[in-house]
């Protein structure tokens, strides 16, 4: 995946929950969508299924969703 199709999404602490990023990148419409995704091994973290919502995601970290036809990437800025 090039660099230029990945999103940096800011956010305001040091540190994220892995459901709560889904749903700021406007990768997931909510919750329990972003725990569907997660839950079906759809969610990598630097390359690495991650099945745990509540993971903790800190700066510089790259999540990739696996979407039917796609992928999305984005890295918490």
């Amino acid at each position: 995946m090039a660099s230029d199709d990945i999103d940096i999404v800011p956010i305001t602490g040091d540190m994220i929950r892995l459901g709560q990023f889904l749903k700021f990148a406007n990768i997931a419409d909510s919750g329990a969508a972003a725990g569907d995704l997660i839950q079906g091994g759809d969610v990598k973290v630097d390359g690495e299924v991650e099945t745990r919502r509540g993971r903790q995601l800190a700066k510089g970290m790259l999540i990739e969703v696996q979407l039917p036809g796609t992928t999305l990437a984005a890295k918490v800025g």
